[in-house]
């Protein structure tokens, strides 16, 4: 455990150290949200969204892209140096496999997002929409979506859904379209969550910490090592992304980060603690399905305005008051999900 909360340290050292330098580089970039007329996925106005988050014009994007470059450099560079230092690394599955899952989960969502991040600040307007339309950033997520769970399928043999209090169901290869299903769920939940300051970074937090916990009972060291990286620089990211915010994740670590949140639950085997766990995602996404559901079949909203943390907002609640809120819920979630997983 010492171990791992040097590892939260080095990250949390690393990160803000370069975030100032690195923000001040956006800024000369000029990557930076636009002013402009935002659409839904049905390219329908939403001016609601705009009148909410007119302040936030000029934020720059990417910090996502920061964290990513920062935890990948350190996980390699200690998961290789480890053994000179005599320093054991366990776990359950093959070592360079766990490894390789989990960076390719890490940078092909979080190339997605950094190209859909570039669409939207440098060249929106020759899509009509803002970044990726959504049909191909939907169907290029399904892809890497499918490889990822046909790997963890067929070469680290996972098949299985722990279901607690009942029976642990094997799904056979059945297990590759379920996989693939929570991986964009929660890339997209966690994505539809980064719209207020703070608010998915500290929901990531708090459920990369109760994973964290499950990966360290099991000895998995090659999993909490990432997972104590990727904390400790969500830490140091959340001191300049906390209301008023001075950069946000963008796409690039928003998709990244809820993917590779999922990944990390179907490797721990416990994809219904990840839903337990990840409860807000869960609300977060189920409100904006349910308003898209809405929209399809009825031809009217069900909310004045999705996801959920929107609909708040235009109610009159402050913004620092809903993310506070929301992470105390994320809180409790995690700790149902963890006394779940070991009752």
């Amino acid at each position: 455990m010492v171990q791992i909360i040097g590892l939260i340290l080095l990250a949390f050292f690393v990160i803000s150290v370069l975030l100032v330098p690195f923000i001040n580089i956006l800024y000369r970039i000029k990557f930076q949200r636009q002013r402009q007329k935002t659409r839904d996925i049905f390219e329908i106005l939403t001016p609601i969204f705009d009148r909410l988050h007119a302040h936030k014009i000029g934020t720059p994007l990417g910090g996502g892209a920061l964290i990513i470059f920062v935890v990948t450099v350190l996980y390699l560079l200690i998961i290789n140096l480890a053994p000179f230092f005599g320093i054991g690394q366990t776990s359950v599955y093959s070592h360079k496999k766990e490894v390789t899952i989990l960076l390719f989960t890490f940078l092909s969502y979080g190339l997605l997002g950094m190209y859909d991040d570039l669409r939207k600040t440098f060249g929106f307007k020759k899509t009509n929409f803002w970044g990726l339309r959504f049909r191909w950033k939907f169907l290029i997520q399904w892809i890497l979506a499918f490889a990822i769970a046909w790997f963890l399928y067929k070469q680290l043999g996972i098949d299985i859904v722990n279901i607690r209090f009942f029976d642990v169901l094997n799904l056979g290869v059945f297990y590759i379209p379920f996989a693939a299903f929570v991986i964009v769920s929660f890339a997209n939940a966690v994505n539809i969550s980064d719209g207020l300051d703070g608010l998915a970074a500290g929901l990531l937090t708090i459920s990369l910490m109760a994973f964290l916990v499950m990966s360290r009972s099991i000895l998995d060291t090659t999993l909490s090592t990432f997972l104590g990286l990727l904390i400790g620089a969500l830490i140091a990211f959340l001191y300049f992304n906390i209301w008023p915010a001075r950069i946000w994740l963008g796409d690039v670590g928003a998709l990244s980060f809820g993917a590779t949140l999922a990944v990390c639950g179907l490797l721990l085997g416990k994809p219904i603690a990840l839903a337990v766990i990840g409860g807000v995602f869960i609300v977060e996404i189920s409100s904006s399905l349910l308003q898209i559901l809405s929209k399809k079949i009825r031809s009217k909203k069900l909310f004045e305005v999705a996801p959920i943390h929107l609909w708040l907002q235009a109610k009159g609640w402050e913004e620092p008051k809903i993310v506070f809120r929301f992470w105390l819920a994320q809180i409790m979630f995690a700790f149902l999900g963890l006394w779940l997983s070991f009752f």
